[in-house]
């Protein structure tokens, strides 16, 4: 079991959870992740160590109400506990080498760009931050980011805040400006991040992305999590979860995304 240290709700849909887990916040590096399941009945949800504290050993993770599972922790308060928590799972991201990076993350993939944007900052290393969200109500950790970055933008599809448009064309005026990327690390929505590739690659700019594909023990053993990456079968959970964006076969990834829609709808009355 483990304890609830701390609830935030960062808009009406997201929230983050500040849990004991002494263990894994011992561990945990930027890109890696847990699986929780909040109670018996629980699904298992994989979701990105956004932080952590060793020394008070704690994690936080961030995480959008969707469906049942989610909406099972979102009912969780300061106090209770989770079922069950396993991780650090997946390689953490490699980012050394690099002189200027820009970091891109859409929507709730914002949280999983928080901890790569502080690592990337306690390296000393030169970072802008794209955050794209629908609209103002929606934007997530926008002090944290300004805290780190040299530059910050914050762009909305319906320009109630921000840059009016979508981050592939903030990024595409910073490239063009003579911004000099290295590396781009590109975090959110499938097609967020495929056209984010489809910008780097005719320019050769490294580009990473952080795939969220079906997971469900996030060993390896399950084969749920398969993605194709260079023609070749990756899983996810171990041989990731970051790839290099130019080598990911993104409808593929997309088609299995959208796969158990129907499914996912179903409230099932059995034990999991």
């Amino acid at each position: 079991m483990y304890k609830i240290i701390k609830k935030k709700q960062l808009n009406d849909l997201v929230f983050s959870l500040t849990v004991e887990a002494p263990y894994t916040a011992r561990k945990a590096l930027a890109g890696q992740f847990v699986i929780m399941r909040a109670n018996e009945r629980g699904e298992r949800i994989p979701l990105t160590v956004a932080d952590y504290d060793r020394e008070k050993g704690t994690i936080t993770v961030i995480l959008q109400k969707a469906g049942k599972a989610t909406g099972l922790l979102s009912e969780l308060s300061e106090g209770d506990y989770i079922k069950d928590l396993t991780g650090p799972l997946g390689i953490p991201s490699r980012l050394d080498g690099y002189e200027k990076v820009c970091v891109i993350g859409g929507g709730v993939g914002c949280a999983i760009a928080y901890p790569v944007a502080k690592a990337l900052f306690e390296k000393g290393v030169d970072f802008d931050v794209i955050a794209g969200f629908r609209s103002k109500d929606m934007i997530i950790l926008e002090d944290e980011f300004k805290s780190m970055c040299k530059n910050f933008y914050i762009t909305t599809d319906d320009g109630s805040y921000g840059y009016k448009g979508f981050v592939t064309q903030k990024l595409t005026e910073l490239i063009e400006d003579g911004a000099g990327y290295d590396l781009i690390i590109a975090i959110g929505p499938v097609p967020m991040m495929k056209f984010v590739c489809k910008i780097s690659e005719p320019l050769g700019i490294k580009t990473t992305v952080s795939l969220n594909p079906i997971m469900i023990d996030g060993t390896g053993m399950c084969g749920c999590c398969r993605v194709t990456v260079d023609g070749k079968i990756k899983f996810a959970c171990v041989d990731g979860p970051d790839f290099d964006g130019h080598k990911v076969d993104f409808d593929e990834l997309i088609n299995r995304n959208t796969a158990y829609t129907e499914q996912e709808k179903h409230d099932c009355n059995l034990l999991i």
